[in-house]
């Protein structure tokens, strides 16, 4: 079986992909920056055909899962960015700058129908803009929240780094830190929509995918969770790289 694998900064993602371009169900281990095919070993498959991989992380931890997926796999696809694939068109004139994880979620959301603004929330937080013809439009990036709670702690220790609830106005510290960090990825993403909406003629769906999203979407109105968007993207990507003189 061919399998999907994306791998992040702090956790390796996998699903098996079947025949008809669909996927199973994911699994997924917190690597924490070491060794990803040691740390996440229980999840690596024993064997496969195509292993079609997307990364984002330190290139040694690439190389290390690629030498733990060349044991296993037949063969090895990287996904990258491309200019145009598939009815995507990236906006970037320098494709290679574009991160491959931000592609594939594009994609992903180009697979569901457009126009749409795909936020991703991790370590950064990345707002992209999709038309309706399948053009991105550019996007954005910023710290996370949870970013921003490091880099507080880092320059002040007294403010702690996890904690609080998000409230309009805070009556302590813990929740005043969550709502100011929540609060300006809140109103970076609407201030995108409302640009979005005056530049397309429309209002785009708003896709959100990360491990911080869901602490956003209750205070986002109609905002969808798409948590397996990069890997619908991936899956996309293999379905047109697996047919031979197909055109991206």
């Amino acid at each position: 079986m061919d399998w999907l694998f994306d791998l992040g900064n702090t956790r390796l993602k996998c699903a098996p992909l079947h025949a008809d371009g669909s996927f199973g169900d994911v699994l997924a281990a917190a690597h924490g920056g070491v060794d990803p095919a040691r740390t996440c070993a229980a999840i690596l498959p024993a064997r496969g055909n195509v292993a079609y991989l997307a990364s984002v992380a330190a290139p040694a931890l690439t190389v290390g899962l690629l030498d733990a997926l060349t044991q296993r796999f037949q063969r090895i696809s990287i996904a990258r960015t491309q200019p145009a694939f598939a009815g995507l068109h990236i906006a970037y004139a320098d494709p290679s700058k574009l991160g491959v994880d931000r592609f594939l979620a594009l994609l992903g959301a180009h697979v569901r129908g457009t126009p749409a603004l795909v936020v991703a929330v991790g370590t950064a937080l990345t707002i992209d803009l999709l038309d309706a013809d399948g053009r991105h439009r550019g996007g954005r990036i910023a710290p996370s929240p949870a970013l921003m709670r490091e880099a507080l702690h880092a320059r002040a220790e007294h403010l702690p780094i996890a904690g609080g609830n998000y409230a309009e106005f805070a009556d302590d510290t813990e929740t005043a830190l969550a709502s100011g960090c929540e609060g300006a990825a809140v109103a970076l993403i609407e201030r995108s929509r409302y640009g979005a909406e005056a530049l397309l003629g429309e209002a785009p769906r708003l896709l959100l995918h990360g491990g911080g999203a869901p602490s956003l979407l209750p205070h986002l109105r109609d905002a969808g969770h798409a948590p397996r968007l990069v890997l619908e993207g991936l899956a996309r990507w293999a379905r047109v790289e697996s047919v031979p003189g197909t055109d991206p």
